[in-house]
């Protein structure tokens, strides 16, 4: 028999919690059926992770950003900080200005910046001529087979993209 290379699979947690399940279903004697079909679950599971996968991006970028500033002025560097009291929420911090990401819902993740003045905008679309004053949100949409993807304005959204687009916005607003 081949040997399997697991790296060749983008996503293979879910065949692993399928045999813990079955593990533990033998062990407990309790029996869960429809699990899969539970698209909330679904939901929180795949917004969790979504929402981890911005926030190690940005984590990267930062850090770049950060140290390709060092010798220069170091308090204008780039803070990340997680939120308070949610799973994972997270801000990034320069010049009083924040970029806030956001889970709303399991299906509803919010990105938009907070200012020192309270003024709450979002960033700059290139068919837009200004920032609007609410925020973005991405969008949770649930497909045939509990295909997962998340969506801006109806287009769906890919995280190199949209962490890219964001973090230039934010040290765009944040240089000033």
């Amino acid at each position: 028999m081949d040997t399997i290379n697991v790296s060749d699979y983008q996503n293979i947690s879910w065949i692993e919690n399928l045999a813990l399940e079955e593990v533990n279903m033998e062990e407990s004697g309790i029996i869960k059926f429809n699990d899969h079909l539970n698209t909330q679950q679904l939901l929180e599971e795949s917004s969790l992770n979504f929402v981890n996968k911005l926030k190690d991006r940005f984590d990267l970028y930062v850090s770049l950003f950060n140290q390709y500033r060092s010798n220069r002025d170091t308090s204008r560097s780039i803070k990340i900080f997680r939120i308070q009291n949610t799973v994972n929420d997270f801000i990034l911090f320069r010049n009083s200005l924040k970029l806030i990401v956001a889970r709303r819902a399991p299906d509803v993740i919010s990105i938009g910046f907070l200012s020192s003045n309270g003024g709450l905008f979002s960033a700059r679309l290139a068919n837009e001529n200004q920032s609007s004053h609410a925020i973005h949100e991405i969008k949770a949409h649930v497909g045939p087979f509990n295909s997962i993807t998340w969506r801006f304005q109806g287009e769906m959204v890919e995280i190199e993209a949209l962490v890219k687009y964001y973090l230039t916005e934010f040290i765009k607003h944040s240089s000033r």
